[in-house]
């Protein structure tokens, strides 16, 4: 569509009639902007604090990818994936060009998302407000040495709202990904998490072109070159657990796995901090200072509360990825020896750590099992079963079977281990059993990572289908057998069947699986 392109090239050269461009201003600079223009407050830790009002998490329902002729026949069109016409883009677009015309001051900045030069993107991000300019500089990767112009753009516009009824979205809030023309549109929502997840849903559906594996994952490095991986969703410990001091960051969400490697999308981090302390997630604390924006973190006087939840539990902190010591940068490592699905299971029945087959692994990657947690997403208040295919459920515009036989050849490929950590409850379901305590779960995945799980014993779990290690170094023998934690083993079994039930029910909508992969999930009901 001519229009699209007209406007996406002016938009390039900067030909925009608000008072003052701000592009590519430090974060000092930014900081201060944000809290002259009343947008934050600084902590007594330093980073700027923001609120980010009635959208303190991600707007699924807000979420809209245009349907034209490249993503027609391309895009799996789902309860996530919504379509949206070229025209009302096209007029959204319009209107928002129209909106920073009237505006005093817009932000400017421009970047990269992926750390191999192969697979990297040129992006430009425009907003509205200093604190979100500085978020997009302290996720993405920045380099102007190379940059020329942007190959995707985002523009995020907190003071725009879409009119439902004329516009054609849900709500007043909007979030427009144009894979074609590379562009994505946000609106009214505050949510920075918004911008960063947009961009990945666009590499989902880039990198497969270019046979590069995209995945929802953390990923660190030992010293002999073990690089491992970390999957798993909101909540689920990804950036807690890589955040390891004897191990180096690659990254803590988003990555991509090509013929050479491991590479990381973004140069940042995007860390959930409801209940942070120093003694159990250090690296995490230690970046929390100037040049860091902590999300909707209650303030007593400008001392950071991390257990209060009053606003959300979806508490958060961006960093830029050099804030955690020996980050690897530029964020690029080995093809991996481990790979680590993390599941936050809030019922308490599933195994703390049990190793998967390669059909296994295909199985559980894309039931992409977890209890979606409070606040990760607008009208989540308690932890609630979710099956989120590939661990990336909202953000992967193609079919999941092309992840998956993805996933499927690099394991093969590699001999890659495959390990399920189970991050949830223990002694019971939420509420009346405890989190599994973290020094107990960094033990197991050390234990995974060096491979010293495998000198002990496993047992056959019949209900999940897994086989479970009898001994862990650094954790208790009865932690491992979730049904020895449950005072009243019937519930257990109950709630255990229950579960089980749910997986198989979930992976009958993939009907193009074959059986080595349907019967490597649970199978009792």
């Amino acid at each position: 569509m001519k229009e699209i392109v007209d406007l996406k090239s002016e938009l390039i050269s900067l030909k925009i009639k608000v008072k003052n461009v701000y592009r590519n201003l430090s974060p000092k600079e930014l900081t201060m902007m944000a809290v002259e223009r009343g947008e934050g407050v600084i902590s007594s830790m330093g980073a700027l604090t923001v609120y980010t009002g009635k959208y303190t998490g991600r707007s699924p329902d807000d979420r809209y990818i245009v349907d034209d002729t490249l993503t027609h026949d391309t895009v799996d069109w789902n309860n996530v994936n919504h379509p949206f016409t070229e025209d009302r883009f096209f007029n959204i677009l319009n209107k928002m060009k129209n909106h920073i015309n009237t505006l005093n001051d817009i932000f400017v900045f421009d970047g990269y998302v992926g750390a191999d030069p192969k697979a990297a993107m040129s992006i430009r991000v425009i907003t509205d407000t200093a604190w979100q300019s500085l978020f997009a500089r302290q996720l993405f990767i920045r380099d102007s040495k190379s940059y020329s112009e942007p190959e995707f753009i985002v523009i995020s516009l907190t003071s725009f709202k879409a009119n439902p009824t004329i516009d054609g979205t849900k709500s007043d809030a909007f979030i427009l990904i144009n894979l074609k023309h590379k562009m994505t549109l946000i609106g009214e929502t505050r949510y920075a998490g918004e911008i960063k997840k947009s961009v990945f849903t666009a590499m989902n559906y880039y990198m497969p072109e270019k046979n590069i594996f995209p995945m929802h994952c953390a990923a660190n490095v030992g010293k002999y070159n073990d690089t491992a991986l970390f999957f798993g969703l909101s909540g689920t410990g990804k950036t807690s657990l890589s955040a390891d001091s004897e191990r180096m960051l690659v990254g803590d969400d988003e990555h991509g796995w090509s013929e050479n490697g491991v590479f990381n999308f973004e140069g940042g981090c995007y860390a959930k901090c409801i209940n942070i302390k120093r003694e159990n997630e250090p690296q995490i604390w230690n970046a929390i200072r100037e040049g860091s924006i902590m999300e909707n973190v209650v303030l007593i006087g400008n001392e950071p509360d991390f257990a209060d939840s009053s606003i959300t539990e979806n508490t958060r902190v961006a960093y830029p990825l050099d804030y955690i010591p020996r980050s690897v940068i530029p964020s690029i490592a080995p093809h991996p020896k481990v790979i680590l699905f993390l599941t936050a299971d809030a019922f308490g029945v599933m195994p703390p750590i049990a190793r998967l087959t390669k059909d296994g692994a295909m199985y559980h990657f894309l039931s992409g099992y977890t209890s979606k947690l409070a606040g990760t997403e607008r009208g989540v208040t308690k932890p609630k079963e979710t099956f989120s295919t590939c661990f990336a459920g909202p953000f992967l515009p193609r079919p999941a079977k092309v992840y998956a036989e993805m996933l499927g050849k690099k394991i093969e490929q590699h001999k890659t281990r495959v390990y399920l950590i189970n991050t949830g409850w223990t002694g019971g379901p939420y509420g009346i059993g405890s989190r599994i305590k973290i020094q107990y779960t960094r033990a197991m995945v050390k234990a995974a990572i060096s491979g010293e799980i495998e000198k002990y014993e496993f047992v056959h779990d019949e209900i999940f289908n897994l086989d479970v290690p009898t001994q862990c170094p650094g954790v208790p023998e009865e932690i491992l057998s979730p049904r020895n934690t449950w005072s009243e083993k019937d519930a257990y079994d109950i709630a255990a069947k229950r579960l089980a039930s749910l997986f198989i029910e979930n992976f009958k909508k993939f009907k193009d699986m074959p059986d080595n992969i349907r019967l490597a999930g649970p199978l009792v009901y």
